[in-house]
């Protein structure tokens, strides 16, 4: 009975997200046109209210841990990617985030476009060194803007606990605009896995570990990253060696 009622309100959350996004996306069309702040003011608001459904239908929250270590300006914020959920609270969490993605993901209909108008951070993962040389230009342009650049570094969601080689992304940005990396640990996994519709309820922390400073060589930026980024989310995942 009470997966029946999980699997019931999972569709129900899965039914109003997917449709009011959509209405959104339509209604909003208008604010492509307008100044940027106009666009991620009305981000910022669906965003909260995917947070409001999130609560009241399948009784998910969050919490975040060490927001001080957050530096004020641009930095690089190299987050775990668990699950869908995070990609939908960046802009509540840093405002107005310039968000590594993967290039296809431009071509969307209507998505795309809200992409672009925001300033995403394209990377084409098929052209290799090509793809890391666009990806550093645009980098370089939002963090002359204060933009926090935001990147998963092993580009793709896993489960808590499955490890996976981190990508020459996140030292190729480290390198090129010597700005400090902020880890971002979570456990999004055991409550929204990508491999699973039923939604659990409970509360996701969000954990921002002391920045990285700049000026490491790219092995030991790398090191250090993997090593504190894994350790503090298999921690929130209740993961023991």
């Amino acid at each position: 009975m009470k997966n029946a009622v999980l699997w019931v309100r999972s569709l129900v959350f899965v039914v109003l997200f997917f449709g009011w996004t959509f209405i959104l996306q339509i209604a909003l069309l208008w604010t492509l046109v307008m100044p940027k702040k106009v666009l991620f003011w009305c981000i910022h608001r669906w965003q909260t209210q995917l947070g409001w459904l999130e609560r009241n239908i399948v009784g998910i929250d969050y919490r975040v841990i060490g927001r001080g270590n957050i530096p004020e300006g641009a930095c690089i914020i190299a987050a775990k990617h668990e699950s869908a959920w995070e990609t939908c609270k960046l802009h509540v969490l840093f405002g107005n985030p310039a968000i590594v993605l993967k290039e296809e993901l431009e071509r969307v209909p209507i998505w795309g476009w809200y992409g672009k108008a925001t300033g995403v951070i394209p990377i084409d993962r098929g052209s290799g060194g090509k793809a890391l040389v666009k990806m550093k230009k645009a980098a370089q342009e939002r963090a002359a803007e204060g933009r926090k650049i935001v990147i998963f570094p092993q580009g793709t969601r896993l489960l808590p606990g499955v490890r996976k080689p981190y990508k020459v992304g996140v030292a190729a940005l480290y390198q090129e605009l010597n700005l400090p990396v902020v880890p971002m640990a979570l456990n999004s996994g055991l409550f929204w896995p990508k491999t699973r519709f039923i939604k659990t309820p409970g509360t996701i922390t969000i954990e921002f570990l002391p920045p990285i400073p700049p000026g490491l060589t790219r092995s030991e930026m790398m090191r250090e990253l993997e090593t504190r980024l894994e350790a503090a989310s298999d921690r929130l995942a209740g993961i023991t060696a």
